[in-house]
């Protein structure tokens, strides 16, 4: 298995962490989980990155496309999530 799909398995994997755990606070956790794992999973995915740049000697425009499909399959799943729990305050009308 190659290093870039290990990666995406475990940003689903930390993903699911922080929504279990944030499913105990009910739709503000979840809300939250998903804000907190976005900085995370970036902070992660960018150390990966480095390691790449820096240990490895590939270049940032080498690793740049990597960073992407790394970050962006669990991140879209964070924000979809995050959309679906979304505040549905009806709205203030006027009457």
């Amino acid at each position: 298995m190659s290093r870039t799909t290990v990666i995406i398995i475990v940003g689903f994997v930390v993903l699911a962490v922080f929504l279990l755990v944030g499913a105990g606070f009910g739709r503000r956790g979840i809300r939250r989980a998903t804000e907190d794992f976005l900085l995370v999973w970036l902070a992660l995915v960018s150390g990966n990155m480095a390691v790449g740049v820096i240990d490895e000697g590939y270049g940032v425009v080498e690793e740049i496309p990597f960073w992407i499909l790394n970050f962006v399959p669990a991140a879209a799943v964070a924000v979809f999530v995050r959309y679906l729990v979304r505040d549905e305050r009806p709205a203030v009308t006027a009457g």
